[in-house]
């Protein structure tokens, strides 16, 4: 076995398709990426979009999100709330079913995974 999917009521080669058309899946991002600008690291004053901390973020054709997230320091004293600011976020954005936010810490954070936006605001440049 390949381990490729296959679905006996496709032409061979066809993928089935996805039950959240580009449109609504470019969309329902544009919404996400807005929820993630919301939550700010208290510490410094850029939001987690902008300072690189969001890792992935996966949509399922039934709307439930799973985030992949970190944050500048392991240590960070808000490390048990923010994934739930992030939920939180998550939850406003209509359309979404559920959340489940994962914080990782690899890679590690750096500054190089700021936006361009975010040095400016930090005057990093």
């Amino acid at each position: 076995m390949d381990g490729s999917l296959t679905n006996p009521d496709l032409p061979e080669g066809e993928a089935p398709e996805s039950a959240l058309s580009q449109a609504e899946l470019d969309a329902l991002t544009d919404k996400l990426i807005e929820s993630f600008k919301t939550v700010y690291d208290p510490e410094i004053p850029v939001d987690i979009y902008e300072l690189g901390l969001i890792y992935r973020v996966d949509v399922s054709d039934e709307r439930d999100v799973v985030v992949d997230m970190t944050l500048t320091a392991p240590g960070c004293p808000v490390a048990g709330e923010m994934p739930g600011w992030v939920n939180d976020a998550v939850m406003t954005v209509e359309g979404v079913r559920s959340c489940h936010v994962n914080l990782v810490f690899d890679p590690p954070w750096d500054p190089s995974k700021m936006s361009d936006e975010a040095k400016l605001q930090l005057n990093m440049f």
